[in-house]
This record gives structure tokens, sequence and C-alpha cells, in this order.
């Protein structure tokens, strides 16, 4: 007979990494740093026939300080990455990259000295959304996927030792040329 038979009826049972991953995940608020066409894909989003004020995120902060998603939709020139990494460390934390596009995951068409092959050479990015330009659908689903990250994210002294743990896998991993397979 466990805990949970003894307990009256209503009350939940849950940790408070599993609430507040519930709490955070129902809040975001979105950084406009729309660069290219995808940006209009992401407004398009916010309107009301996608409505993504149903997650919680019908505001698109126009202050770093007051969003904690940046939703990079674009190419990214070699002049504004310093800027994009500017307001990337002016958000607040726990703070969440995603790459919309695929100029923003990795230079797209534009493969010449003028434009990042990437934006993870300039910030961590969290969650990759491909396509040219990728449907407001696409995004809502990539919503809903960093929700389910979010939510079940780690807190404290967890989430160092799995970032550690990361990070030592990281440094372990075979270098690409050395990698087998599909690659080639």
């Amino acid at each position: 007979m466990g805990v949970e038979e003894q307990l009256p009826a209503g009350v939940l049972l849950t940790t408070i990494e599993g609430l507040s991953g519930y709490m955070r995940k129902a809040s975001l608020w979105p950084a406009t740093f729309g660069l290219a066409c995808c940006a209009i894909e992401m407004m398009t989003t916010g309107a009301p026939r996608y409505d993504a004020a149903r997650f919680g995120m019908e505001v698109f902060r126009a202050s770093p300080r007051q969003a904690d998603l940046m939703i990079v939709a674009g190419r990214v020139s070699q002049k504004m990455a310093p800027v994009l990494r500017q307001i990337y460390d002016q958000m607040p934390n726990p703070k969440w990259v995603l790459a919309m596009g695929v100029c923003a995951s990795s230079g797209g068409m534009f493969n010449n000295y003028a434009i990042v092959q990437g934006v993870d050479h300039v910030v961590p990015v969290d969650m990759y959304l491909p396509g040219c330009p990728p449907r407001p659908e696409m995004l809502m689903d990539a919503f809903l996927k960093l929700h389910e990250d979010i939510q079940h994210g780690k807190l404290g002294a967890n989430k160092k030792a799995l970032q550690a743990e990361q990070e030592a896998a990281a440094l372990t991993a075979a270098p690409t040329l050395e990698m087998k397979g599909l690659l080639r």
C-alpha cells in the first residue's frame, strides 16, 4: 500500500522539477529576431489563424530582457552575428534558441563569406527547424517539441550534472572525418 492510496482525493503528487517545468513551458515569451523571409512565417504564427496564444506565447517581446525564447528566423550575416550574440546575452536565464529555416540552421544556399554558416556558431541552439521557409504549422510543431523539452528539463545540481555529462561526451566523440557510414 503506497502513499497514493492514503491521500485524500484531489491531492496531487509531483516533483519541484516537474511543477517548474510545467509552469515554464506554458509561459514562453519569444524575442522577435526576424532577419529574412522566415520572419514573415514567424509573424503569421502569431496571427489569429494559427494563434500562438494557445501555448502562452502571444507576446512577442521587443526587449530581450523580457524574452526567454529567441527565434532566429532567416540568414545571419557576419555583421549581424555580434548583435545576435549581444541580444542573447541580455536575455535572462533560462533561455532557449530556435533556429528557424535552413539559412539560420546551416547558411542555406548562401555559401559565401558574408553569411554565418549556421547560427550555432554564434549562440547555442536548442531546436532546429528546417525548410525554406518553414510553414507556420512546422513552427507550431517546434514549439510543442520545445515545450516537451522544457517540461522534462532538469534543475539545479541535476542540470549541472547533465551538462557536465554532455560536455564530457562531446569531448570524447570521434571527429567527423573519422566517422563511417552515411556521412560521406
